[in-house]
């Protein structure tokens, strides 16, 4: 835990009360579970599902779909809210990783595959083309298979704020000339609550990325995401759900944060099954042509 987190008033505070029954739910198709782990490990590689220990992999992995988790296991940034491990220094790309993920996707007899990845900063693409390497070597062996991106915001590098805004785009730009189905830059928040939970990232910089990627690719859906459960109040995440469609976001996902563990951000809030229908509701209200509301709804759930 950093010494910003011990500060916090966040870490501070205790979880107000227990899991509520609707987030418990089986871990589902055991076979289907120890399939795709035992190849993401002989293969070595990386899936956010196991990563970020989704509730939802056994579900997932049964339909045909996975999100895999490319870059190495080391993120660049110190998000309070995420499972994956953060440090200042990851490995080299690994060049081989890319035709990794294709052998692995293609013995698995996946239909729909989600690839997103670590923050990386250290990089001077700041990690672009670990999408377009590995998109290409996909369609190598998997020619007609969908493949949605979830990336980071690929901000920075540069002293002077319009240089990074040169490069943000041209980023963004390179990963859609791959031709992803769907373009997903997760806003995570909203805009009160950004600096204490996605340290490294701005609100601003984050609506830029979606901006853009509507301008080059308008044809491309774009995607984000918010959790629910982290102090937000319901006139700010309709304030969020708006921003979105101000910069053209057609697809929008609403989970509830559950903490991954004590060095984590705490749950202030667990929302009900009602109150995510009601999200769901003004959000297509407001013009999104896909919505996943509810409380175990995850980036890539029912991504397909």
């Amino acid at each position: 835990m950093t010494s910003q987190q011990k500060n916090s008033k966040y870490f501070q505070e205790k979880p107000k009360e227990r899991i509520p029954k609707w987030l418990i739910r089986p871990i589902g198709n055991a076979s289907e579970l120890e399939k795709v782990q035992n190849l993401v490990k002989r293969l070595e590689l990386h899936t956010i599902c196991e990563e970020g220990r989704c509730p939802n992999r056994g579900e997932c992995y049964a339909s045909g779909t996975a999100t895999f988790l490319l870059g190495g296991p080391i993120c660049t940034r110190s998000c309070s809210f995420c499972q994956v491990d953060k440090g200042l220094a990851p490995a080299d790309v690994d060049l081989q990783e890319p035709e990794r993920v294709a052998k692995a996707i293609r013995q698995l007899k996946l239909n729909y595959v989600v690839l997103t990845s670590v923050a990386r900063d250290d990089l001077s693409d700041h990690g672009a083309s670990l999408f377009t390497s590995t998109m290409n070597a996909i369609r190598v062996q998997n020619p007609n298979i969908d493949i949605e991106v979830l990336t980071p915001d690929f901000w920075g590098g540069f002293n002077k704020e319009s240089l990074c805004l040169e490069a943000q785009q041209k980023r963004v730009a390179q990963v859609l000339d791959s031709k992803p189905v769907c373009f997903n830059h997760n806003l995570e928040t909203v805009a009160r609550l950004q600096p204490e939970v996605r340290r490294g990232a701005t609100y601003a910089h984050s609506l830029q990325v979606l901006k853009f990627a509507k301008e080059i690719s308008p044809n491309i859906p774009t995607k984000s995401g918010i959790m629910l459960g982290l102090g937000e109040e319901p006139n700010e995440i309709i304030q969020t759900l708006k921003d979105l469609r101000k910069v053209g976001c057609e697809q929008v996902t609403l989970g509830q944060y559950l903490r991954p563990s004590l060095n984590h951000i705490p749950v202030k809030r667990y929302w009900e099954p009602k109150e995510f229908d009601q999200l769901a509701k003004k959000a297509t209200e407001f013009g999104f042509s896909k919505v996943n509301s509810g409380p175990l709804v995850r980036s890539s759930y029912h991504a397909k």
